[in-house]
């Protein structure tokens, strides 16, 4: 990557300019993010794992440019108009945006007013009034008067056309108005004829009538806008004031001619300054100030979807403990199945506990059959349709002791039992076994069973299908691959799919390792991983640091010290005469460690301190402790639910308005940003987790809209 993107990411992210080179370095050579941030931190100066995914996007985002100018230049080389400035010009420029506006006049477009008049040869007078160059434009006119041309009037008007469109195409002209309306836009919009009666439209009706300065309008507001223009309920505009902008636009043009105008010329002009704005100018100037606008709001969409997304993967697990799952139903039944502590398929059946069915009798006996059979630990219950009366009736249960009762959300389990992967996981099941199974391994392990859902399907973003899908998908593949490396992997247990999101690995190795695995039984050590079929050393390099071997012969296999570290830990152990194992065991042994000594050119004070800091909990899962929770017995519907209650609560998303809870019925509350604490509250991710159990009390509840209100404030 050439010097002026090194210097320009840096100066972005306010770190040094060698930093960004090696981070660069490693990218290319085939380094991921995880990789980079854990173990090459003296390369990079300890860049963090935010700070590299950062650096990637900028270098994709520049590498695209690169890729464009070089486009860009060949283009203007072969209509012969290409100059030593103008190539300098745009290999110099940094925004994107700035190099399209350079390249504009030279894009081959359509026929436009401006090209006919120019095949009516009209352009040398077109010339000669915008720089002056003719006392009287309207003599200057009948020298053209012919075949093409049939008047004065006609001549004069082909001249404005080219006028305005050389107006038009000015990158100074562009740049200011776009300035202009970006700072001082007001987005309008109005509710489309025919559309205020519609019930569809009614989730729209804020915004029937609605303006809001551009650069202040949040990105939630600004998404639902144009979400509603996109299904035709709302006509948006950009407003600006018209006479600020043609004062940008003269002040752009006197600068573009070589000579003060005189009167006539100047009158000719400002009719074509008039219509290049309204014609050409604010059309296209206000498509690009909304698409400007619509790339904030989607950054902060996904930012918020991003961190949701990393709560979610990160949720507390039940651990590996045999568990009997249930997706419960009304009138299909609940479906129940058994797994064993490592989420194998032991046992399924059907009960029918509710209405209309309601063989409660019936449902108890299999229940306790199967939890004293398969020596049952926990029960997972999915919080959809009929989940809460199934708690309550499981709860009535005289269950062992020590089994304990959880509710587990089902966004995304419709998705995963009906999938390819669910298909070839359980081929002789339907999907309501497997949306059963999916929910009693998302108690076991939340990050093992939700990595193989489309991140999109979970339910924690907002406008995910309205959003910038390639930035989507950067953003929740980075945090899907962060989560999982963070907690680290077990190699003789992991899914192909959980495998997959293993730093380097990716589907085909993941599917290689697991049929290694099959053929061969489980790895002894990591040093096995280099068995597989195609994976070589690079992959090794970068995968073997995430992944974990309980059971191995050598301790640090199920630690996050990378295997290219373990002879500094051998020979620290040597040197305080203990073995890995007692070194590991001992953490008095440990704090005679004199690190300092184990600096050498390849390993600083970084990796050392991380790899003293892992040796104290090695394979330790970094997620905190579930804990079991239970909603408000008082209230079973919306119709229940009164002002001034204070109810336990689940936070299950969180939007930059404000976290939505789950009490316990259909209707999730919505704390507001406003209602979250005694202080002002800028960013509700600051002060509430997905997963989060709550008191809240309620303060509004909307009947017609089937909307409740929940409030933080003093409690």
């Amino acid at each position: 990557m050439i010097s002026l993107y090194v210097e320009h990411i840096a100066s972005l992210m306010n770190v040094k300019t060698w930093q960004i080179e090696h981070c660069v370095e490693l990218f290319d050579e085939g380094a991921t993010i995880p990789f980079i941030s854990r173990y090459r931190k003296e390369r990079t100066g300890a860049l963090d794992e935010t700070q590299v995914a950062e650096v990637k996007h900028w270098y994709t985002k520049f590498d695209e440019l690169a890729k464009r100018k070089i486009a860009i230049i060949k283009s203007i080389e072969e209509q012969g108009k290409l100059t030593d400035d103008l190539k300098l010009k745009i290999e110099n420029e940094i925004d994107p945006q700035t190099v399209e506006d350079i390249y504009l006049p030279y894009k081959p477009k359509r026929r436009t007013r401006a090209s006919i008049a120019k095949e009516k040869g009209l352009e040398p007078l077109a010339k000669a009034i915008f720089e002056g160059g003719t006392a009287s434009p309207k003599d200057s006119a009948k020298h053209f008067i012919g075949d093409k041309v049939s008047s004065v009037d006609d001549a004069l008007a082909g001249a404005r056309d080219i006028i305005a469109e050389w107006i038009a195409e000015s990158q100074p002209v562009r740049a200011s108005l776009r300035d202009l309306y970006s700072k001082w836009g007001t987005i309008v919009s109005k509710v489309a004829k025919g559309k205020d009666s519609e019930e569809e439209a009614s989730k729209y009706r804020n915004y029937f009538d609605f303006s809001e300065r551009l650069d202040k309008i949040p990105s939630h507001r600004l998404l639902a806008i144009l979400r509603a223009s996109s299904e035709e309920v709302l006509g948006v505009k950009i407003d600006v004031n018209c006479d600020y902008a043609l004062e940008r636009i003269d002040n752009c043009v006197s600068k573009m001619t070589p000579r003060r105008l005189n009167e006539s010329c100047l009158d000719q002009v400002d009719e074509a300054v008039s219509d290049a704005y309204k014609r050409l100018l604010h059309p296209s100037i206000e498509n690009e100030a909304l698409a400007i606008a619509k790339e904030k709001a989607d950054v902060e969409a996904i930012r918020v979807f991003g961190e949701n997304l990393r709560q979610l993967l990160l949720s507390p697990p039940v651990g590996q403990k045999r568990t009997l799952a249930i997706d419960p139903g009304f009138r299909t039944g609940c479906k129940v199945v058994c797994l064993d502590a490592q989420g194998a398929l032991l046992h399924n059946d059907t009960i029918y506990p509710h209405p209309p069915v309601n063989e409660k009798s019936t449902a108890m006996k299999k229940l306790s059959h199967m939890v004293e059979a398969y020596k049952i630990e926990v029960i997972a219950i999915g919080n959809g349709t009929a989940g809460r009366e199934t708690e309550e009736f499981i709860k009535k249960m005289e269950l062992p002791a020590g089994v304990k009762v959880y509710s587990v959300s089902e966004d995304g389990a419709s998705i995963y039992s009906a999938s390819p992967l669910a298909r070839e996981e359980f081929p002789n099941y339907d999907v309501t076994v497997r949306g059963a199974v999916s929910i009693g391994r998302r108690l076991m392990d939340p990050l093992a069973e939700l990595v193989k859902i489309d991140p999109k399907s979970i339910g924690v973003g907002q406008y995910q299908h309205d959003v910038d899908q390639i930035l989507l998908k950067e953003t929740l593949d980075n945090t899907v691959e962060s989560c999982v490396n963070s907690v680290g992997v077990n190699l003789n247990t992991a899914s192909k799919n959980l495998l997959s999101y293993v730093s380097g690995i990716g589907p085909s190795l993941a599917q290689n390792i697991v049929e290694y695995r099959d053929e061969n039984g489980a790895f002894e050590s990591r040093k096995d991983l280099l068995k597989v079929k195609r994976l070589g050393d690079k992959v090794f390099e970068q995968a073997a640091g995430f992944l974990r071997i309980p059971d191995s012969q050598n301790p640090l296999d199920n630690s996050a010290v990378h295997p290219e570290r373990y002879h500094l830990v051998e020979s620290m152990a040597k040197d305080l005469g203990v073995d890995v194992a007692e070194l590991i065991k001992d953490g008095e042994i440990r704090s005679k460690i004199d690190v300092k000594r184990y600096v050498s050119e390849e390993v600083g004070m970084p990796t050392l301190n991380d790899i003293i800091s892992e040796l104290a909990k090695p394979g330790r899962d970094p997620r905190q402790t579930i804990k079991v929770f239970e909603f408000s017995s008082e209230i079973k519907t919306i119709e229940d639910v009164k002002i001034g209650m204070i109810l336990p609560c689940i936070v299950t998303n969180i939007t930059n308005f404000g976290a939505f809870v789950d009490i316990g019925i259909k209707q999730n509350g919505l704390i507001h940003v406003s209602q979250m604490a005694d202080r002002f509250v800028s960013n509700p991710a600051d002060v509430l987790k997905i997963h989060q159990q709550l008191q809240a009390k309620v303060v509004d509840v909307d009947m017609q809209r089937q909307r409740i209100g929940m409030s933080l404030k003093g409690l």
